[in-house]
């Protein structure tokens, strides 16, 4: 970091003195990184931050240098920051994040300084979880899709998701799957005018939860590429990331269940005016049609992905019969 980069730090920390820094790790295709700071002298005694610095020539570890990759992360990184700026102050405790301390932007650069999690009581990162911690990040899912139910966000993407459609023509122009590339189009559409819309987190993978030691908590990082959608999206996508094709297949019924109880109770906890029995009916059957719509995403970006499992496939399989059915 450079000696203003510092600075930056110390002053909005109200800190004497950077101790010590560390990189927690690198942003995808060398964007810059994420480094947690161990500072002295001030109410914090370390922070995390998110020091981005565009590259010269960015390498995408699967092949995807183009303008429209690099204007896609760019804008990411401008949304996260706008969230933090402008929203992230309305989660509560039931979808906790870091608090926001302060954002930097110049010519080619960004920085975002935020609580760090590890001394807030969320020190834990997990790679597989039992079914209790599932159950725990899709409660923090639910609440996050409750609490920003029906919200306009200008200022966000206007559709979240990293995989949106309209931000990846180039895996779609690839894709493989003839009858799934000719429908994305109607997939994409279902998911966008769904009544019911909320902000969905649009990354929210395995990776970008923190957990308490003793699993029972949980808070979410990582907010590039949120935006306004159906909450199925989020939902899919997490139990992609921690559930193998089979536990799918065995869990469905009982996640799903969890979830919607979870989403009807925060709902009502934060007296929206909405009834819940048609918002479930709705994302019921938009669940299949997210994961759809994640399957055309890999079936472009990366052939043969071991999410692209039977059980993706069946799902990716009904929808396709269902919209042959309708037209």
């Amino acid at each position: 970091m450079t000696e203003h980069i510092q600075q930056q730090i110390l002053e909005h920390t109200q800190s004497q003195s950077l101790v010590h820094s560390e990189q927690i790790q690198s942003l995808w295709s060398g964007y810059g990184q994420i480094i947690r700071c161990r500072l002295a002298g001030g109410k914090c005694p370390s922070v995390v931050v998110k020091h981005v610095q565009l590259p010269d020539q960015n390498h995408h570890p699967r092949g995807w240098n183009t303008d429209i990759s690099h204007q896609r992360k760019l804008k990411s990184y401008e949304v996260e920051m706008n969230w933090y700026a402008s929203r992230a102050q309305h989660c509560d405790a039931h979808s906790r994040i870091p608090a926001h301390i302060y954002s930097w932007q110049q010519e080619g650069e960004m920085l975002i300084i935020l609580e760090d999690l590890n001394t807030a009581g969320y020190p834990s990162r997990r790679s597989n979880l039992a079914l209790p911690e599932i159950k725990t990040c899709l409660s923090w899912l639910a609440h996050f899709h409750a609490r920003h139910m029906g919200e306009q966000a200008p200022e966000l993407w206007p559709i979240g998701t990293y995989w949106h459609l309209d931000t990846r023509p180039d895996e779609w122009y690839v894709m493989q799957n003839q009858a799934l590339k000719s429908a994305a189009k109607a997939i994409d559409t279902r998911l966008n005018q769904a009544t019911y819309q909320t902000l969905v987190h649009g990354d929210a993978k395995l990776a970008n939860f923190c957990f308490s030691e003793d699993g029972t908590q949980v808070a979410a990082v990582d907010f590039q590429y949120i935006g306004r959608g159906c909450g199925m999206k989020d939902v899919a996508y997490f139990l992609s990331s921690c559930l193998t094709e089979s536990a799918c297949e065995a869990l469905e019924s009982e996640l799903l269940s969890y979830y919607f109880e979870i989403l009807s109770t925060a709902c009502n906890e934060y007296k929206l005016k909405l009834n819940t029995q048609l918002l479930i009916k709705e994302w019921t059957d938009l669940y299949r049609y997210a994961w759809a719509d994640f399957y055309r995403f890999l079936d472009g970006w990366s052939p043969g992905h071991y999410k692209m499992n039977h059980y993706s496939q069946r799902i990716t399989e009904q929808v396709l019969s269902e919209l042959k059915e309708q037209a």
